[in-house]
């Protein structure tokens, strides 16, 4: 099968399209600058250009759409720029070919607006209830994309990879452990709040189930975790030892950071610093709030199980940053 990986160029995008390599399939990997994947063909140009998806995905037989705007903080027009018309674009760009099957990507903040959740599975994706830009805007880009299943040739999947982590990790691991170096990491409410990660290996291993099983499975959309639902505190105190930093030692109520949350996004926005802002209101929601997910059905549905365990995760991670200080 011909596949398009979109976002190879990141740690999960570029996992996927190395599996479905390895499964035998033609790769190639679509994003502004090359992921440079061995045995992986790179088709460079812009999510937001519907010339560059167009030419991109002409020909291929699937789309694994992994790339999008992930952050914190920003002006919520780039969000929508890249989440929902690049999605869109995704989308025309199949029909315009005659179809294809599509396994999009979005999160469990779509359908999170502030509550703990215990225990859910996957539940409807709702734009004007969700937290933040990048959730709002996700959460649309997943009606896009599900609204198109069924239509036109095309076949689409939704996956929802909830906190991704793993050995080389710059957009999570490598920001706790910088912070847990110059001992600035905050644990809100003790870190007690129970949550579900996502180790690599098992969310990029769901990533070629479900573009396998796709036939089976259309239409409907999948949470990802290991199925391990642990505390923030015991997460990010696993993360500080594999790297070997010190663990969290500040603790925050949790709605006092929520307000120091808002109050420096604002400021942010009007002095916005060279990185994202040490905490808005929807990180002090996701670091507070109990967000765990039953997987039976996942598993059931993409005939997938994770296979990395949270403790082998760890293990796997010591050994890379061991490896850092060689």
């Amino acid at each position: 099968m011909k596949v398009l990986v979109t976002g190879a160029s990141g740690m999960l995008g570029g996992e996927v399209a190395k599996r479905l390599r390895d499964a035998g399939h033609e790769v190639s990997a679509f994003q502004r600058r090359p992921a440079g994947i061995d045995g992986v063909k790179d088709v460079c140009g812009s999510l937001t250009e519907a010339a560059d998806v167009r030419r991109a995905v002409d020909g291929h037989d699937a789309v694994v759409h992994l790339a999008a705007k992930v952050s914190i903080s920003g002006p919520e027009e780039e969000y929508r720029a890249v989440n929902i018309d690049g999605t869109r674009n995704v989308v025309n760009a199949l029909r315009a070919q005659g179809g294809g099957k599509l396994v999009n990507t979005s999160s469990p903040s779509v359908a999170h607006f502030g509550e703990a959740i215990v225990g859910l599975d996957a539940t409807a994706p709702e734009p004007t209830r969700a937290r933040g830009p990048y959730a709002r805007t996700k959460a649309a880009a997943e009606l896009v994309a599900m609204e198109a299943d069924g239509s036109d040739g095309i076949l689409v999947t939704t996956l929802r990879p909830h906190i991704v982590w793993g050995p080389g990790d710059t957009q999570l691991v490598e920001r706790i452990v910088e912070r847990g170096r110059k001992g600035t990491m905050p644990l809100l409410d003790r870190g007690m709040a129970l949550i579900d990660t996502t180790y690599i290996d098992n969310a990029a291993e769901a990533f070629v189930a479900a573009l396998n099983r796709i036939e089976h499975v259309h239409g409907e959309s999948f949470v990802i975790t290991n199925g391990e639902p642990r505390t923030v505190r015991d997460f990010v105190v696993g993360l500080c030892d594999a790297a070997g930093v010190s663990r969290p030692r500040i603790t925050v109520p949790g709605p006092a950071a929520r307000i120091a949350g808002r109050v420096i996004e604002k400021v942010w926005e009007l002095r916005p610093g060279y990185d994202e802002p040490p905490m808005t209101e929807f990180l002090a929601e996701q670091l507070s709030t109990a967000h765990w997910f039953d997987q039976r059905r996942t598993c059931e549905r993409l005939q997938w199980k994770p296979r990395v365990s949270m403790d082998e995760g760890f293990a796997n991670l010591k050994v890379y940053y061991d490896k850092q200080r060689d």
